[in-house]
């Protein structure tokens, strides 16, 4: 469909119109956009005999009839409408805000991050949004894009929200498996203290699990291993210091998973399994690495 020049009255009451429906769920009435844009219920429904004539917006009759926005319009004011969409989630100053979705994101001059800024189409009311707002957008439903900054402008005839971008972050979308920094490495339940610390150096590792039977039955750390060590058990076997709550990923699980257990159980290191089978572990600064931009 060729472009279609639309006044800026126009583009107001169909971005406010199009955000209302995907709010309600129904049809919107002329009253309630002209409370939305602060505009004379007159105005509205002049106006919005114009877009009917320009097949923009249908009518709904009953008593709870009002206006719905056509395909048209979504097209004319360049909006994606899929038969299912993702909710891109927002928070305004660390709280969820309900019925609101990103529709599009756009940076401007990434080049210099000190005054790099995005604009941020919302589906939804953004009226409680003011300048100096914290805001997180995300994440997205394919590459897991989260977005931080602060709100420094708002653009309601488009409904956007201008804001300086203070963080992005984009988790790999690679399965944890592919993470496993090295063959596993265990400890025998039986060993002492002074041999699983004798394993850990030598590997260089923070922790392993601990294995009896085939089977884990604990991890254990260098803190678990210098605890004993300061206590004076040097000679005790590492099943008695091991730590019993053994937090385990499967492998097909994606990296933003692993993080969010990580940082759930508030620990430094995953076991990784495949089929129930123990395969290797990953740590919190393997994983802080894969964010590293070069």
């Amino acid at each position: 469909m060729p472009e279609m020049e639309l006044t800026p009255i126009q583009k107001e009451i169909l971005t406010a119109l199009i955000s209302m429906y995907h709010q309600k769920r129904e049809a919107v009435k002329g009253e309630e956009i002209a409370k939305i844009i602060d505009r004379n219920p007159g105005t509205i429904r002049n106006q919005m005999q114009a877009l009917k004539t320009l097949g923009l917006v249908a009518g709904v009759p009953g008593p709870k009839g009002g206006y719905k926005a056509t395909g048209r319009a979504y097209q004319a004011l360049t909006i994606d409408v899929m038969e299912k969409e993702a909710i891109v989630p927002v928070r305004r100053n660390g709280e969820l805000v309900k019925d609101l979705s990103v529709d599009t994101i756009s940076f401007t001059t990434p080049r210099h991050p000190k005054l790099c800024s995005g604009a941020f189409r919302i589906i939804g009311d953004l009226r409680a949004f003011q300048s100096g707002d914290k805001i997180e957008v995300g994440p997205t439903p394919v590459n897991k894009l989260v977005v931080r900054g602060e709100v420094t402008g708002r653009d309601d005839t488009e409904n956007t929200l201008i804001c300086s971008i203070s963080e992005m972050i984009s988790l790999p979308k690679r399965p944890v498996i592919d993470y496993v920094e090295a063959d596993l490495v265990s400890i025998p339940a039986e060993s002492t203290i002074q041999e699983a610390a004798r394993l850990l150096v030598e590997k260089d590792l923070w922790s392993a699990p601990v294995m009896e039977g085939g089977r884990v039955i604990g991890i254990a750390s260098l803190k678990d291993v210098g605890r004993a060590v300061a206590q004076g058990q040097g000679s005790a076997k590492v099943r008695e210091f091991a730590e019993r709550e053994v937090v385990s990923i499967d492998g097909g699980q994606p990296l933003r998973e692993a993080v969010k257990l990580m940082n759930k159980h508030d620990v430094g290191s995953l076991l990784i399994t495949q089929n129930g089978t123990p395969r290797g572990h990953v740590t919190r600064t393997r994983l802080l690495n894969e964010l590293v931009v070069y």
